[in-house]
């Protein structure tokens, strides 16, 4: 009998601690850089997010950082004005949250719109304020969240390349890969060796099930955020109320287990580190029978006139692919290219074409496979130790996307824990 209840105990230790949070060795220092109020209004639900779990940081920098859409640092500091009228209610419970002003002023604004070819362009707002940030005296390293597009990352790195040992970057990839590919080429080509999770596909084991109704996914609104405050009010308005909250993950790796360890189980993921980061190049039209990983790079060449009168790095040609367009640029001696990247897969058709005259026109396919980074080539970005990325083996696959598993068993616990927090707001 004794050993019958010795074995329960342990077993009853074990299943809490999988889903009790696991405290971090020491309050983490962050900075956040989102395209809030662009394309995706999940960043509105993630800052929500963020604003009732600011005692869990000591944050230094909320920047807007829109590659694409109409993202602006006012919409950050709309949601901050939202939570300034909620915040007394939320101070009954817990001690230690942000307060208003502070969180204004380390509001910055970075750059609206995508980095050309070579990934950077001028300072921004945001880049300077990474930069004055990674180089505070803090035993503590930076770590810098990226929720959208890396073009103030790859400006900062490219303006002070000291602060690459001081900060440590999580990164929301996956689509905002594609808005953001010049600048990811950028860091992935100069700075290897930097401290950087590349969550291209894990974090969907935090979005919402619409088919599912209980109250953590379809019901979640209705259950717990309506009526709660003024941030609940606004919930409503991005997705319908439904928790997508893809970019979340990244506060939750903050908030729980060693943030230092990648390979470590967290609420935010756990990832393997790799040896490259995917790379195809093509300098003839691609068919279908170009086989590709997800989320790898794609380089199209295309020779055509040589030409003096185009500054080198200057948009002149245009990529079609998925249904959306994306700049071209000419890189001297009639060298014209333009980069890509994909979330979707299987066979995807393109066309580049270009108003210069004699420009040859190409059309062509490529064939995505879900995988990543996949096999090895000659054209891959080579990586250091500390690049890491979503785990590769099958048990960590959830509805088919790669390393999802790693954040999908703590969603339910974590966001009836967000829960608690909207009740507060109902008070």
């Amino acid at each position: 009998m004794k050993k019958i209840m010795t074995l329960l105990l342990a077993s009853f230790i074990a299943i809490s601690s999988s889903v009790a949070q696991q405290p971090v060795p020491q309050k983490p220092r962050i900075l956040i850089s989102s395209d809030i109020g662009g394309t995706d209004p999940d960043d509105n639900q993630s800052m929500a997010h963020f604003l009732m779990y600011s005692n869990e940081f000591d944050t230094e920098g909320l920047i807007s950082s829109p590659s694409f859409g109409e993202g602006r640092k006012e919409e950050i500091l709309r949601m901050i004005d939202l939570y300034e009228i909620d915040l007394p209610k939320l101070e009954k419970h817990v001690q230690g949250l942000a307060s208003p002003a502070y969180l204004r002023s380390i509001t910055k604004q970075g750059r609206k719109g995508a980095a050309p070819y070579c990934g950077f362009t001028s300072a921004t707002e945001g880049s300077d304020w990474i930069v004055q940030c990674a180089r505070r005296a803090d035993e503590r390293p930076l770590y810098v969240l990226v929720w959208g597009g890396l073009e103030d990352l790859a400006q900062a790195l490219h303006d002070a390349p000291d602060i690459q040992n001081k900060i440590r970057v999580y990164w929301i990839g996956g689509p905002n890969k594609k808005w953001s590919v010049n600048s990811y080429a950028y860091i992935v080509q100069n700075f290897p060796d930097l401290w950087f999770i590349e969550n291209n596909v894990s974090y969907r084991g935090f979005t919402y099930q619409s088919k599912i109704n209980d109250k953590y996914n379809s019901l979640y609104y209705n259950t717990y955020i309506k009526g709660a405050g003024n941030l609940g009010r606004d919930f409503i308005n991005y997705y319908e109320g439904n928790p997508k909250l893809g970019d979340t993950p990244s506060l939750l790796y903050m908030m729980d287990g060693d943030p230092s360890n990648p390979s470590k189980e967290s609420w935010g993921g756990s990832f393997e580190p790799c040896t490259h980061s995917a790379r195809s190049v093509f300098y003839r039209p691609a068919t279908e029978r170009d086989t590709i990983p997800v989320f790898s790079t794609i380089e199209f060449h295309v020779k055509g006139p040589v030409l003096n009168n185009i500054p080198i790095d200057s948009a002149c040609m245009t990529l079609t692919i998925g249904k959306q367009k994306w700049d071209g640029y000419h890189l001297g001696n009639g060298d014209y290219v333009v980069r890509h990247s994909t979330y979707f897969l299987g066979t995807l058709p393109y066309t580049i074409v270009s108003d210069i005259p004699g420009f040859p026109n190409q059309e062509g396919a490529v064939t995505v496979e879900n995988i990543w980074p996949g096999r090895t080539s000659d054209t891959d970005y080579k990586v250091g130790r500390q690049w890491f990325t979503d785990k590769s083996a099958p048990e960590y696959f959830w509805n088919n996307y790669q390393g999802a598993q790693t954040v999908y068993k703590w969603r339910n616990d974590i966001m009836a824990d967000w829960g608690k927090r909207w009740g507060w707001l109902k008070e």
